[in-house]
């Protein structure tokens, strides 16, 4: 006999009922922002200040602390928002806003000459900022010619971060300690290798995402 509509395992209402509520589950479980991983991310955040007056007052040695703490904190969030399937809509945004702006403060704080032994380069900042605002504009074109939502860090894009930590680790060191010359020009060499090459490459990458979608 045939079976009457709705009187089956599930009917037709029933599985929009569910799909509602898995629905709704997911954009709570996405927008949820009290977790502990996001709790860490604002705490990087809140270093930023501490940073900034331990560079202003020439205590070296305590924002070489508070730098290597917060890029600590970096990995520490990311474990456990993997750890704990805590990850989140909320914090896949403020992850990186909190390290570009730790990052963007310490390089520019290093770069203004307060009269410490060793400098970030002006040419070297204004680089970096300019590829990262480069960044930001490339993402926004691509979600209004294309509607391209995601648009995830490369594996050199992810290397230059990398060596922009190093660089400001190292810079602080050399105000601190009697380090090689070498060791700072070497990372300020590299960070703009990598700035150039990555630059370019989230470029290519946006121009396939492009053809790809006409």
């Amino acid at each position: 006999m045939g079976q009457k509509p709705g009187n089956g395992p599930l009917s037709s209402g029933g599985r929009h009922r569910v799909d509602r509520e898995r629905i709704k589950s997911r954009v709570e479980e996405s927008l949820r922002p009290l977790t502990v991983p996001n709790f860490i991310t604002l705490l990087r955040l809140a270093m930023i200040p501490f940073f900034i007056l331990a560079l202003a007052g020439h205590d070296f040695l305590l924002a070489m602390v508070i730098f290597v703490l917060a890029g600590l904190s970096d990995s520490l969030d990311g474990f456990l928002a993997r750890a704990l399937d805590m990850r989140s809509v909320f914090g896949a945004y403020l992850d990186p806003i909190a390290d570009k702006l730790l990052l963007s403060t310490a390089y520019v704080g290093l770069t203004i000459n307060q009269g410490q032994a060793v400098v970030i380069p002006v040419w070297l900042t204004i680089l970096a900022l300019s590829r990262d605002i480069l960044i930001v504009v490339v993402a926004l074109v691509l979600y209004l010619a294309a509607g391209v939502r995601r648009f995830p860090p490369s594996i050199w894009g992810k290397l230059t971060t990398f060596l922009h930590v190093v660089t400001v680790t190292v810079v602080l060191a050399a105000n601190v300690w009697a380090i090689p010359h070498w060791a700072p020009r070497a990372c300020f060499l590299l960070s703009f290798v990598f700035v150039m090459v990555s630059g370019a490459h989230y470029i290519y990458q946006a121009a396939r995402i492009v053809e790809g979608s006409d």
